[in-house]
C-alpha cells in the first residue's frame, strides 16, 4: 500500500507549524500558574510511566471534544486562557494534536520537545498516576 502522506510527513508538517518548548524552558513553566501541562497519553502509559507533576490528563482520542466549548464533553480547564503545553511519550502525537488545536483556534498551545521520554531521561520530576479502583 502506498500512502500520499505517511506518519513521518504528518509529523514534519506539524512541527513546521507549531511551537516546540525545549525541556530547559518547560521545567521553568512547572510553577507558572498561567501554564497547564496536558498529558495526552493513554491512561495505561501514565500508570506505568508516571507523569509531569500537576499535568492534566486529556486522552488523545477526546482532546478535540474536551477543548471545544460547544461540545457536550468540554472541560473548563481548556477555556481558562492558560498556555497549554501538550505532551505524549515521544512528541509525535503531541505535535499532531498541537497542530489540530491550533487549527481549531486554540490560543497559546505548544508541545514539549522530546515528550515525556525526554523529560524522564533528563531526570526531571515525575509524579505517579494511581489507577482508579475498580468497582465491585
Amino acid at each position: 500500500m502506498s500512502l500520499i502522506l505517511g506518519y513521518e510527513d504528518l509529523i514534519a508538517n506539524a512541527m513546521a507549524q507549531i511551537e516546540t518548548v525545549p525541556l530547559d524552558q518547560a521545567k521553568t513553566l512547572l510553577d507558572d500558574e498561567n501554564t497547564v501541562f496536558v498529558d495526552i497519553r493513554d491512561v495505561r502509559e501514565l500508570e506505568r510511566e508516571g507523569m509531569i507533576p500537576g499535568a492534566f490528563h486529556a486522552p488523545r482520542g477526546m482532546l478535540e471534544f474536551w477543548v471545544d466549548p460547544k461540545s457536550p464533553y468540554f472541560k473548563p480547564i481548556f477555556g481558562e486562557g492558560k498556555r497549554l503545553v501538550l505532551y505524549c511519550a515521544s512528541a509525535w502525537r503531541s505535535s499532531l494534536a498541537t497542530e489540530t488545536l491550533q487549527k481549531m483556534g486554540v490560543p497559546r498551545v505548544c508541545h514539549l520537545e522530546g515528550g515525556f521520554s525526554a523529560w524522564k531521561k533528563a531526570g526531571l520530576t515525575v509524579a505517579e498516576k494511581h489507577p482508579k479502583p475498580h468497582s465491585a
